[in-house]
C-alpha cells in the first residue's frame, strides 16, 4: 500500500448528510454543525466559502471545496452578505432567531433553497462522526482546500447530482460511496499540487528516506531502531537519521511513534478492536503501554478515545 492510499482508505462515510442547495443571490449559510469534514461541489453559478479565521475562497463551476471542522464557516453569494440561516449540529437549520426551517416543497429529495430555478446550485456532503475518517488524513488537511474545476476532469460531481435526486432502496449506500470517491478524487489531486502535501508523503520519492519510510508504514509493529532501519535501506545509521530529519522534518523514531499512535486511533474505531489487541498491531508491548503513550499525546485513554469516536463528542 502506498503512502497516499493509505491516508485516504480510512474515509468511509456512514449514513452521510448530503443536500442539493438551489439559490438565488443573495444568500449566506451559516454552517455550524461542528462536523469534521465536508465536501462542497459547485454544479451551477458560483459562491464563496468564508472561514471565520482565514481568507475567503471563491467557488465555480466544477470546483471542489473540502472544510475540516468543526469551526464554523459560512457558503455565500459574497463575503459580504450577512448570514440568513443557521446550519446547527444534527443538521438542523433555523433562522438567525432560531426559528425552525424546514424542506422547500417541490424541489425534490435532498433539495433545499429558494427555488427550482436559482443561479447556484452546490451539493454539499458531510461527514457527521470523526470515526468516518482517519486521524491521519485529518491531520493532514488543512481547514479548507479548494480544487478548481481546472485542475482536473471527474465525472463524480455530475453522478453524485444524479443520485441526490433520486430516493431508490440502498440509495443511502451509494450516496455515501460516491460522497467517499469525489472526497478521495479531490485530495488525490490536491495532494499532488507542490508544497501541499505532508513532508512524509513528499518525501516517500527520495531514494533513502522512501524505502525507510514504507517500511515503518507497513510494519509497525516491528522493534525498529535506527540501526536496524539504516541497515535495511543500505545506508549508514548516521546519513539515515540525518536526511530523514532534513526531509521530513522529525527523526525516524518520533516518527514512527507518532505514525504508530495514529493508527491505534484508527483501529480503535473498530467494533471487536481490544486495547491489547490494538498494542499488538501498532508495536506496543502492553496495553498499559499504548494507553500511557495514547494519553500522553491525545489527552485521552484508548476506551474514551473509541467512546469518542462513536458518538461524536
Amino acid at each position: 500500500m502506498d503512502g497516499l492510499t493509505g491516508l485516504l482508505d480510512g474515509a468511509r462515510a456512514r449514513g452521510a448528510f448530503l443536500l442539493r442547495s438551489v439559490l438565488d443571490p443573495p444568500f449566506a449559510l451559516r454552517i455550524e454543525d461542528r462536523a469534521p469534514l465536508t465536501v462542497v461541489a459547485l454544479v451551477r453559478g458560483a459562491a464563496w466559502v468564508v472561514p471565520d479565521d482565514g481568507e475567503p475562497a471563491r467557488l465555480d463551476l466544477g470546483d471542489v471545496a473540502v472544510l475540516r471542522g468543526p469551526d464554523a464557516y459560512t457558503v455565500a453569494d459574497d463575503p459580504a452578505t450577512p448570514p440568513q440561516v443557521v446550519i446547527h449540529p444534527g443538521q438542523r437549520c433555523t433562522t438567525l432567531r432560531g426559528e425552525p426551517l424546514t424542506s422547500t416543497p417541490g424541489l425534490g429529495v435532498r433539495t433545499w433553497g429558494t427555488g427550482p430555478d436559482g443561479s447556484t446550485v452546490m451539493l454539499t456532503g458531510t461527514y457527521q462522526l470523526p470515526g468516518e475518517l482517519s486521524r491521519r488524513l485529518l491531520t493532514a488537511l488543512p481547514a479548507l482546500l479548494v480544487v478548481t474545476g481546472d485542475d482536473w476532469r471527474s465525472p463524480l460531481v455530475p453522478l453524485l447530482a444524479e443520485e441526490m435526486s433520486r430516493d431508490a432502496p440502498g440509495q443511502e449506500a451509494v450516496l455515501d460511496r460516491l460522497l467517499d470517491l469525489l472526497l478521495i478524487a479531490a485530495l488525490r489531486t490536491w495532494f499532488a499540487r507542490p508544497g501541499t502535501a505532508p513532508a512524509w508523503y513528499a518525501a516517500a520519492g527520495d531514494p533513502v528516506v522512501g524505502p525507510a519510510l514504507r517500511l515503518l508504514q507497513e510494519d509497525p509493529a516491528r522493534p525498529w531502531t535506527v540501526a536496524a532501519l539504516a541497515a535495511e535501506v543500505g545506508v549508514s545509521r548516521a546519513a539515515l537519521a540525518r536526511r530523514f530529519t532534513e526531509l521530513v522534518g522529525e527523526p525516524p523514531m518520533t516518527f514512527l511513534t507518532g505514525w504508530r499512535l495514529t493508527l491505534a486511533a484508527d483501529l480503535l474505531r473498530e467494533p471487536d478492536a481490544t486495547v491489547g489487541a490494538v498494542a499488538r498491531r501498532v508495536g506496543y508491548g502492553s496495553p498499559f503501554a499504548l494507553s500511557a503513550a495514547f494519553r500522553r499525546v491525545h489527552g485521552v485513554s484508548p476506551s474514551e478515545h473509541r467512546i469518542g469516536a462513536a458518538t461524536g463528542d
